[in-house]
């Protein structure tokens, strides 16, 4: 059902819109890895700066982007069905933080370890709980093709790349710490990637089965966005002293993905 709908004729323009936004959240994360060979650390204030920039960028792009056009998509009188799926979505990642750890407190600058891990292989674990993160964002980036205005799924796909390129490059570090070699670190990184390809073409082919549908998976996508920069993005930047620094930047990134939402 999901592949008679996309492969319609009438959806050609969103197909490659559909394909742009994958590709470039593909992109947005191997450029990151690269990165993460020649920039082997960076400082602690740095890093807390660009993950705060990343923050506020999805904290916009979840509000802006899904909440809002899945408000305005259902209308008022069915409110409910959007608190619904806002705290869906959230509850869905937060089931998947009693499987896998935190993403961005297993990059090498903080450990955190649930119990129930602990007899697991670090570096398949830690491989499993980036591309467990990675599915639910493409999905949050291809739902939003279906809404009336592709721009706030735009917004979406830059806040979700623009978080990728700093992830991609904390994730090198550990692999290469657990003795994985450069190459298979690389391949692994590539295959992370393309998991985001597939969730893009997932949450667009789900959004397109039913206008009813559509609200709940744009308010459920944004829900996981908020649940992301809440239960990790936020705590990681404010960890290290340089919490003032992370919230400027935070705010500076809002701010950002809002004018460029008016400017296109």
């Amino acid at each position: 059902m999901i592949f008679c709908v996309i492969l319609a004729p009438e959806n050609t323009q969103e197909m490659i819109q559909v394909w742009i936004s994958a590709a470039g959240l593909s992109l947005a994360t191997i450029i990151g890895a690269l990165l993460g060979f020649v920039i082997k650390a960076l400082p602690h204030k740095w890093n807390d700066a660009v993950l705060g920039f990343c923050a506020g960028i999805m904290l916009a792009a979840s509000t802006i982007g899904l909440i809002v056009p899945a408000a305005e998509s259902a209308g008022i009188g069915k409110w409910w069905l959007i608190l619904i799926g806002v705290v869906a979505g959230m509850l869905f990642l937060n089931l998947l933080d009693f499987v896998t750890p935190h993403l961005h407190k297993i990059t090498g600058l903080d450990s955190e370890e649930h119990k129930n891990n602990a007899s697991l292989n670090h570096v398949l674990l830690f491989v499993m709980a980036i591309a467990l993160h990675k599915l639910p964002e493409g999905i949050a980036a291809g739902v939003g093709f279906n809404a009336a205005e592709s721009s706030d799924a735009w917004a979406v796909t830059l806040g979700i790349a623009l978080q990728n390129i700093p992830e991609g490059m904390v994730v090198i570090a550990p692999l290469l710490i657990a003795g994985v070699s450069r190459w298979r670190t690389l391949l692994i990184s590539l295959a992370i990637a393309l998991l985001e390809v597939v969730g893009v073409w997932l949450g667009y082919g789900i959004g397109a089965i039913s206008e009813v549908l559509l609200p709940v998976m744009l308010a459920m996508a944004g829900g996981a966005m908020l649940y992301v920069v809440s239960d990790e993005m936020i705590p990681e930047t404010h960890s290290h002293g340089y919490q003032k620094m992370a919230t400027y930047a935070l705010i500076f990134g809002f701010v950002t993905l809002v004018f460029l939402e008016m400017a296109f």
